[in-house]
């Protein structure tokens, strides 16, 4: 959780209807205004987590995204537009989401998650939102997570199914405990919908928020599964694996 600070009366017109959330109130608010959130990847499911978050009021945004924006990008990447064609997708997503909000704080790093910064970044925030699309990534980012403590947020879509759940280090189970190994099928470009990343990035959003102010239930030793193609939603009872690698030990 972050430290909470004040609000401006600005800021206070800004998330008014929020504010009259029952158990978030104003302190919730200023719970947010104090918080700071890694996002891994700012493109079709991180572009809405961010989207969400800056217009919630969340204090300051790290996003780490590396490479150029692509026209097979913009069916699902909110944060980049035509005009940014070939420059570096980090430009536009800050861009974007600072025109959104301009009272908050969005540090842009034009580079993905690597096993040489993923310590660094992890340790400058309070929570992470895993977006990215290699498990790679996504293995790096639990590790760092774990090992310092950190909520992180993990949330993925294929086709038309999405998936997403909270891991508390030493209370839920982790990434490794879900995977213990890279699954065999996963690939870095597949058919997907910008509206199915952006259910699982609402979600994604909704539990981070839930998370840093205490609010409602967040999806603990839960896992959420979204086909969209018929509209099922199943949660799923998970537990620690007590052999896991990377956070067998914690207690």
């Amino acid at each position: 959780m972050g430290s909470k600070k004040a609000l401006t009366d600005a800021e206070r017109a800004i998330y008014e209807w929020q504010i009259w959330v029952p158990d978030f109130g104003e302190e919730g608010q200023e719970i947010l205004k104090g918080s700071s959130i890694l996002i891994s990847r700012c493109g079709g499911l991180g572009s809405v987590v961010a989207y969400e978050l800056v217009a919630a009021g969340v204090g300051r945004l790290v996003l780490a995204h590396g490479g150029d924006v692509k026209p097979s990008d913009l069916n699902r990447q909110l944060v980049m537009t035509h005009d940014w064609i070939g420059k570096p997708r980090i430009e536009s997503a800050v861009r974007r989401l600072r025109e959104l909000n301009p009272h908050i704080t969005i540090e842009g790093v034009g580079e993905n998650v690597t096993d040489g910064n993923v310590e660094q970044l992890v340790a400058e925030v309070y929570l992470v939102v895993d977006c990215a699309p290699l498990f790679e990534e996504r293995f790096l980012m639990n590790r760092e997570a774990v090992r310092q403590g950190k909520p992180l947020i993990e949330c993925a879509m294929y086709d038309l199914d999405a998936q997403i759940t909270t891991i508390i280090p030493g209370k839920t189970p982790c990434l490794q405990c879900l995977y213990p190994e890279k699954p065999p099928v996963w690939k870095r470009q597949f058919p997907v919908f910008g509206a199915v990343s952006g259910t699982v990035g609402c979600l994604g959003a909704m539990e981070a928020i839930k998370v840093l102010t205490g609010l409602g239930e967040p999806l603990l030793d839960r896992f959420l599964v979204c086909n969209l193609r018929d509209m099922t939603f199943r949660t799923f009872n998970i537990t620690r694996n007590p052999d896991c690698k990377i956070c067998g030990g914690l207690t």
